[in-house]
């Protein structure tokens, strides 16, 4: 499958930005801290990796994970 790359929320000068773990550059731009976050939750819950949440100083918030489904792991004995 390859690395996953969670989507980190970060400051933007023009508001906030989604960007990919290891993306050169923002996916997509936002005015709000929330719109951004709701973008992000989509893409990772397509991509199954984690969304990070920054503050407005570049620290870490959270970080939702929607990679793993709880209802999943009964599938999974190993």
């Amino acid at each position: 499958m390859g690395d996953k790359k969670d989507i980190h929320v970060v400051p933007h000068p023009d508001g906030w930005a989604t960007k990919k773990e290891g993306a050169g550059r923002a996916g997509v731009v936002t005015d709000t801290q929330q719109q951004a976050i709701n973008r992000a939750r989509e893409q990772a819950k397509r991509d199954h990796v984690e969304v990070v949440i920054h503050k407005k100083d570049g620290t870490i918030r959270d970080s939702d994970s929607y990679g793993n489904d709880p209802s999943s792991t009964k599938d999974k004995k190993h």
